[in-house]
């Protein structure tokens, strides 16, 4: 598959396929067990078949296919080894590369948007794309003045692809459910279809680019390329080079999974605090580890890429959430309960027991709860086979909280982050970067910042 598949039809057609395997492999199954084969093992297959087919087609599609495809890829972790193992390849793939679009349909979109002269402004251009994404393709280059810089090029038709793509997702996505036990597929879709004019706007990217740039300039721990030009459907941004995340994740050491793990802690915590934004695509294509940390050579940073999905958050993250979790940790269970009752985590028409509540919450944030915490597949599948259980009490809490609209995006980021922080299986001393940038998690520190700041 060369370029985007455009017509609706075709993309309709291929993903329309997936349910159909599913049911096929169902029946497949059945038959197996017919013949004697225990139904674990013959589960476990079918997952495996199932999610071989799913990834492939959502690679090859690109587009919100492909989108949604990234965004579960990190909850992996919650998958039985057995099962991930075989297609985890298939996962890093997806990260990190696509089918790349013609060099022709790349070299129309620069004309049409730099001019018929556009590669004036570039000292060389690398046809051969150097990334592929969902809704662009990056090209290395070098600008007229000498700096290297990425290119990204908007695949023509990408919007109506993401939108045709989310939408017939959203059509099965309950058949998609077993992929990821103990998560509702359905909300991250809409969550993914209701920000699709904000993911093609690389104006808005821009923006948001260059505010993590400037924020982050001779950062020790963190580098963010600044933008170099910006158009429709064109954004160029200074080349960050160094070892991708997926990388790590396959062949790190384990000082670099441990330093990658913090620092991603560090940016998922600091960023909103420091920029008013919330970088909100956390999947490991995103971020690389460079050389020339504090420590020098020999230590290492954190770059980020890609800013085309945010959280705007003014005031930083929500103080109900550091405020919450100190009192969760602190075991205050009737405080937490009227916080969760106050900002819509309860709706008015349940009532459930603060105690039951509070015995739900504390194994989620066990890693909060100690210096150093280990985030391991094992941690992660443990938490989602408790939720997912429909016998647990963990499983009945869950179906009646609520998860309001404000706090939908940093719940997602957050998942995501602890998936990608085990895929790592990094020691991470996350209760550091929570006393460090969560508001109200060290009773008091925001009201005395603000104070301080008027006087």
């Amino acid at each position: 598959m060369s370029d985007l598949p455009r017509k609706a039809v075709t993309r309709t057609a291929k993903l329309a396929a997936l349910p159909l395997g599913f049911a096929g492999r169902a029946t497949w199954g059945l038959g197996k067990r017919i013949v004697g084969e225990s139904a674990e093992l013959v589960g476990r297959e079918l997952q495996q078949r199932t999610a071989d087919q799913l990834f492939k087609v959502l690679g090859e599609l690109k587009g919100g296919a492909m989108k949604f495809g990234q965004a579960l890829s990190v909850f992996e972790s919650a998958l039985p080894e057995e099962v991930a193992g075989p297609y985890r390849a298939a996962l890093t793939k997806l990260q990190e590369a696509a089918p790349p679009m013609p060099t022709r349909t790349v070299h129309g979109v620069l004309a049409e948007r730099l001019g018929e002269d556009w590669q004036e402004l570039f000292q060389t251009f690398d046809d051969k794309p150097a990334a592929a994404a969902s809704i662009g393709q990056v090209h290395r280059a070098v600008w007229h003045d000498g700096r290297e810089v990425a290119v990204k090029v908007q695949y023509p038709g990408a919007g109506e692809a993401l939108l045709s793509d989310l939408n017939q997702l959203s059509r099965f996505a309950r058949l998609l459910g077993p992929l990821v036990p103990g998560m509702d597929v359905k909300p991250l879709i809409t969550e993914l279809r209701d920000r699709v004019s904000e993911e093609l706007d690389y104006g808005l990217e821009a923006q948001a680019q260059r505010t993590h740039a400037e924020e982050f300039a001779g950062d020790p721990d963190v580098v963010v390329p600044d933008v170099v030009h910006q158009c429709d459907q064109v954004l160029v941004t200074e080349w960050l080079d160094g070892t991708p995340l997926s990388e790590v994740i396959a062949d790190g050491t384990e000082e670099q999974r441990d330093r990658a793990g913090q620092l991603l802690a560090r940016f998922l915590f600091s960023g909103p605090a420091r920029t008013g934004l919330l970088h909100a695509d956390p999947h490991p294509g995103n971020f690389r580890l460079l050389p020339g940390g504090p420590g020098g050579e020999d230590d290492w940073r954190l770059g980020v890429l890609d800013f085309g999905t945010v959280d705007r958050l003014p005031g930083g993250l929500p103080a109900p959430i550091g405020e919450a979790l100190r009192m969760t940790l602190d075991g205050e269970a009737e405080a937490v309960y009227e916080m969760l009752c106050a900002e819509g985590f309860v709706k008015e028409s349940v009532e459930l027991d603060p105690d039951a509540v509070l015995d739900y919450l504390l194994p989620i944030i066990e890693p909060a709860r100690v210096e150093s915490f280990t985030f391991t597949r094992g941690w992660m599948r443990s938490q989602a086979a408790r939720i997912a259980d429909v016998r647990s009490p963990a499983y009945q809490l869950a179906k009646q909280l609520n998860l309001p609209p404000a706090y939908l995006l940093i719940h997602r980021v957050t998942l995501s982050t602890i998936g990608v922080l085990c895929q790592l299986g990094a020691t991470v001393r996350l209760r550091d970067e929570l006393e460090d940038w969560l508001p109200e998690f060290v009773p008091g520190e925001s009201g005395e910042e603000e104070e301080a700041a008027q006087a």
